[in-house]
This record gives structure tokens, sequence and C-alpha cells, in this order.
């Protein structure tokens, strides 16, 4: 039976496990990382692959956004990942949305972000995709970034393995974790401190505190376009009014933005029903990455309903052209989600953490995160 002794042992191969093993390794650790899977196939490599500071409040969640787009940054040149520092347009077309974001913007410097209000001739020589018929006006912030995820989760993970020497056990589920101790049922291994970054599997270990805890799954809906022509640049990311009932950033706001949720619940109350808001980002490859949706509770539906994907495109035509919208995927990801917490940090056993929970902001928060864990 082998038996291998780490400083780190981490429980899941997502972005969260992999800011961790960063931080650790940075700091010299031996460290390891198990993964049930022959590679990470969950909500990291499912996403827009956007780096969203602008989403988070101010304060402490804004700065670990900040410090984790650094830390992206520094991945990023050490491992020769993509990484586009290409920024975000927050589209207003409404008055109420254009109040909301002036709004914002007004007290957007005192607060940290780094964003300017542009009219629409402004937009248009940064977006060739932004219809600025109706525009009132956008916010372009500096901040966002993006890369392309299911290319730079197995990046970072070579990255790791071969500069930092860090371990990785893939297809390796491991049954249990405590006191120091992991195993698989076949197999044992030691570590000092052991951080468990199951993603939405909450029922492998220590379930019954995922279930006390008030964690739940949320399932999104998301396609890919093929290609875009003749090298064709979305510029800035995209996103409209939707978002700004979307994160917490905006939340201070929220006595202005009522009169913004009446006006879509009344216009399309889908849209609320399946908690949609629409972004658009570009990877390496030229292909636009078009959502999502938010359905909540633990029980994930296998099947896509294709009435969602139906109201993401046609929100998304109020907004947005671009040269071609044929798609070539569609899928769905699940993420945990705490309701009012940003994250979920516990400590079940000596030496044990759970970290989860990220609430989809995973890709923008967890270095920052990892960093004052380890």
């Amino acid at each position: 039976m082998q038996d291998n002794k780490y400083d780190v042992a981490i429980v899941g191969a997502g972005i969260v496990g992999l800011a961790i093993a960063y931080a650790a390794a940075k700091k010299g650790n031996k460290v390891a990382v198990f993964e049930r899977n022959p590679r990470a196939v969950g909500a990291s490599i499912r996403n827009f692959g956007l780096v969203w500071p602008v989403g988070q409040p101010a304060g402490e969640l804004l700065d670990r956004a900040m410090r984790s787009r650094e830390i992206w940054m520094e991945a990023a040149s050490e491992s020769g990942l993509w990484m586009k520092q290409n920024g975000s347009l927050q589209l207003a077309y409404h008055q109420d949305e254009w109040d909301v974001v002036q709004a914002f913007h007004k007290e957007a410097p005192h607060a940290g972000y780094k964003t300017k209000l542009m009219t629409p001739n402004e937009v248009s020589v940064i977006s060739p995709a932004v219809k600025t018929d109706g525009l009132k006006g956008a916010m372009y912030s500096s901040t966002e970034c993006t890369v392309t995820s299911r290319l730079a989760i197995p990046q970072l993970t070579q990255y790791l393995e071969q500069v930092h020497g860090v371990e990785f056990h893939f297809g390796t589920a491991v049954s249990h974790a405590e006191g120091g101790l992991l195993t698989d049922f076949f197999e044992i291994w030691r570590a000092e401190r052991v951080y468990i970054c199951s993603g939405a599997d909450f029922e492998t270990l220590y379930p019954q505190i995922f279930r006390e805890s008030g964690i739940t799954k949320c399932k999104l809906q998301m396609m890919r376009t093929v290609a875009q022509p003749a090298g064709w640049d979305l510029g800035p990311s995209l996103c409209a009014g939707l978002t700004l009932l979307h994160y917490n950033s905006f939340s201070f706001l929220e006595d202005q933005l009522k009169h913004t949720r009446v006006r879509y619940d009344e216009e399309n109350p889908a849209l609320s029903k399946y908690g949609i808001h629409v972004l658009v980002s570009q990877n390496n490859a030229g292909e636009l990455i078009l959502g999502d949706s938010h359905e909540y509770g633990w029980d994930v539906s296998p099947f896509d309903k294709e009435e969602i994907n139906r109201h993401i495109l046609g929100y998304l035509s109020t907004f947005a052209d671009f040269p071609t919208l044929e798609l070539t995927e569609t899928w769905h990801g699940v993420y945990p989600k705490l309701p009012g917490k940003t994250e979920f940090v516990a400590n079940p056993a000596h030496g044990v953490w759970i970290v989860n929970g990220l609430s989809g902001a995973g890709m923008t928060m967890s270095f920052g995160l990892a960093e004052t864990l380890v």
C-alpha cells in the first residue's frame, strides 16, 4: 500500500483547487491535487473565461478580485497561457439603466473601480458588435480580462506540475479525508493540511456539513459560436441592463434598480424565472461564448431547456450583432452557491478545510481567496 506524505493535499482540480495549489507551491510546500475525473470537467471549464472585478462590491471583495487579477496575470506570464486584458462594456438602452450606470460611475473612483462613461459614438469605436440605435450610453471598465477556460485550466495544471512540482492524481476519487489522512479506499496519502475544493460534489466528503450549510447548486446554460471570420475582434466583453440586476457591485443602488427590475418582469417574466442575464466574451480562437441562466436546487436536471437558450439569444439581439451567430456547442454547468455569502469555508476536522461556494465567481475570486487561506 502506497503511503505518501505532503504538506498540502487538495481534493478537486478546478480553479479553486488550482489556485490553492499555486499559493501553496509558491510558498515552497510539497503539494498534491486529487481529482476524481481523468481531467477537470466541471464549472471551471464551462464558463465565459471572464475575470470580472467590476461585478464585486467595493471593499474587501473588490480588493480580492483585483488581487486575483494580478495573480492571474502573473500565472499567465509564467505559464504562457492566453489572457486578454480587454475590459468590459456595461450598456444602457433605457433611462432607468442609464441613471444607475451614471450613479455607479460617480462613486467608482472612490470605491476603487476603473471606469469611464462613453457616448454611443465612442462605443462604436471600440466595439464593432454593439447596436448603438437607442443606446443611451455605456460604462467602460478597464479591469476585466478573458482567458479560454477549457484551455487555461489544463495549462495551469501542466505549469504547476512541471514548474512547481505539484503532483496530480487524476482518476482518483478521495472517499475519506480526516486527521491528515486521505484515501480512495485503495491507497492512503498523508498531509499536514487538506483542502476540499469539490465544486458541486457535495455528496462524497462531509455531506452533512454541506446539507446543514444552506449551500445549493446553480445550473447555467451556455453556448459557443464558430470562430468569427477574418479575425473579427469583439473588443471589450459585453453586458447590458439585466447585468445591473445580477452583480452585487450594483446592490447599493437597489432603490434605483427597482424600476429596472419591474420593467423587465413586465416585459418578459421568463428572464427572472430562469435567472437570465447575458454576457458575451471571445476566446483565443475567435469564438464567442454566450450565456447564461441560473436555476437553483440540489436536484439538477440533466436536460437543458431550449426555451432558455431562445431567451438568451433574444435578449442578446437587443444589444449586439456579430458577423456570424452560428452555434457550434451548447452545454450546461453546475456551480455551488451559498445564498448571501461569497464563499463557504469550513474547518470540519483538524487540518481539513472545505473551500467552496464561490457562486459563479471562481475565475474572478479564487486566486485572491487562496492567498488568504494558505
